[in-house]
């Protein structure tokens, strides 16, 4: 029973915890997603650069853009993982933590409002690069 109980209240937690970095500023995102844009694209036109197009990033399992040649890492450790907001937010702080050996040069952001802005950015966009 206690057992069950502190799962319970672990879930709990991690909900909190994931619904409060999700509540980010859409504009805001806009504004630190240029520092993305260099190897990144969100929207309509969006293309792979650098790093695959991010239209319907939230909550798409790992290595799902079509046409982008993903780091052997990605491809080893993405089995049945999704870049929900918890996972974005690990990605984003830094990069490395994340995929040890992946493509992604970017040190990350520092700020946690930062990755919520972003986070909330890109999941406005849905895969065919339409947004809400």
């Amino acid at each position: 029973m206690m057992q069950r109980l502190l799962m319970i209240a672990g879930t709990a937690l991690l909900a909190l915890t994931v619904q409060a970095s999700a509540e980010g500023d859409v504009a805001k995102g806009e504004k630190v997603f240029k520092k993305c844009k260099a190897c990144h694209a969100v929207g309509p036109k969006a293309k792979n650069k650098v790093g695959p197009q991010l239209n319907g990033v939230v909550d798409r399992s790992w290595g799902e853009v079509e046409g982008y040649k993903y780091s052997k890492a990605l491809i080893e450790l993405g089995d049945g993982k999704v870049w929900d907001v918890e996972t974005l937010d690990a990605y984003l702080t830094k990069p490395k933590d994340v995929i040890p050996k992946g493509k992604m040069a970017f040190a990350g952001l520092k700020k946690e409002q930062d990755r919520a802005d972003v986070i909330a950015y890109l999941a406005q966009f849905k895969e065919d690069g339409s947004s809400e």
